[in-house]
C-alpha cells in the first residue's frame, strides 16, 4: 500500500488517538463536501438516528458488518451477545476495530467475500454502505455472492438514501451528469482526503426505494421492510426468499 493511502484509515486513527482527525469527499465533478469531523464514526447508541435504532431491531443470529468503519455499530452488537466480524478495506479503521475491542474483523473488499469468512444470519450495511456496491450491475452480482455466505434465513439490513430528495443544484446537476455518461443517477465517483493522504478513486451507490427494489428483482432477496429516517435516509430490511 503506498504511504499516500488510507486516508479514511488515518482520519478515524488519528481521531481515536485524541480526537483531531476529520473526513473530506472529493466528488469526479469537483464537488467537495464541507469537512466532517471523524468522530461521526465513534458515536455511541444513544446519539443514533432513531430508524438505524429501529433497523438495529431485526438483527438475528450470526452478523457480518461490511464496511465496519471504528466498528460502531459491530460492537454495541457485540455487547449485546451477537457474534460479529467485521470487515474493511482500510487498514488502519481495522486496527482501530481490533484497539476498540472488537473480537472478530479483517481488512477485506467486499469483492473478495467468500463463504471461508463464514456464513452469517444478518449482513449489515449500516453508514450509507449499500453504496459500497458501486453500480447496478455489480449490486446484482453482489446479492447474489451474498447468497453463498448467508444461512436460509438470511437477512441484509442496508442503509441508503434517495437521491432525488434533493434541491442542491450541485447534485441535480450530477444527475444529469450520470445520465449522460450512462449510470444511474445516483452513482457517484468519490475519493476521500486527509492531511497529505489521498484514496483512489472509487465509486459508490446511493438509490431511491424503487430503484433498490429493481436491483433485486431475481436475485434472490427481497425487502422485508423500508424504515424511514430524515431527509431521504431510509434502511432496508432484505430476506432472502425461499
Amino acid at each position: 500500500m503506498l504511504e499516500w493511502r488510507d486516508a479514511h484509515g488515518h482520519a478515524l486513527y488519528d481521531y481515536f488517538k485524541d480526537e483531531s482527525g476529520y473526513v473530506l469527499v472529493e466528488r469526479d465533478d469537483r464537488y467537495i463536501n464541507p469537512t466532517l469531523s471523524a468522530g461521526i464514526y465513534f458515536t455511541e447508541y444513544d446519539e443514533w438516528p432513531e430508524y438505524v435504532k429501529k433497523a438495529l431491531q431485526y438483527v438475528r443470529g450470526t452478523v457480518l458488518d461490511i464496511g465496519c468503519g471504528a466498528g460502531r455499530h459491530s460492537l454495541w452488537l457485540q455487547e449485546k451477545g451477537f457474534e460479529v466480524t467485521g470487515i474493511d478495506v482500510s487498514p488502519l479503521t481495522v486496527e482501530v476495530c481490533k484497539l476498540r475491542g472488537l473480537k472478530k474483523v479483517e481488512v477485506l473488499p467486499i469483492a473478495d467475500i467468500t463463504p471461508e469468512l463464514g456464513v452469517f444470519d444478518t449482513i449489515i450495511m449500516f453508514g450509507n454502505n449499500f453504496g459500497l456496491v458501486e453500480s447496478f450491475d455489480k449490486a446484482r452480482w453482489f446479492l447474489e455472492k451474498l447468497q453463498d455466505i448467508t444461512t436460509e434465513r438470511g437477512r441484509i439490513i442496508a442503509e441508503s438514501r434517495d437521491p432525488y430528495q434533493t434541491k442542491v443544484p450541485e447534485h441535480l446537476e450530477y444527475h444529469e451528469f450520470n445520465r449522460k455518461k450512462g449510470r444511474m443517477a445516483g452513482q457517484l465517483r468519490l475519493r476521500t482526503r486527509y492531511k497529505k493522504y489521498m484514496d483512489p478513486w472509487f465509486d459508490y451507490l446511493i438509490v431511491s426505494k424503487e430503484e433498490m427494489k429493481g436491483i433485486l428483482k431475481d436475485t434472490g432477496w427481497s425487502v422485508k421492510k423500508f424504515i424511514d429516517g430524515e431527509d431521504g435516509m431510509y434502511v432496508a430490511v432484505i430476506d432472502k426468499r425461499d
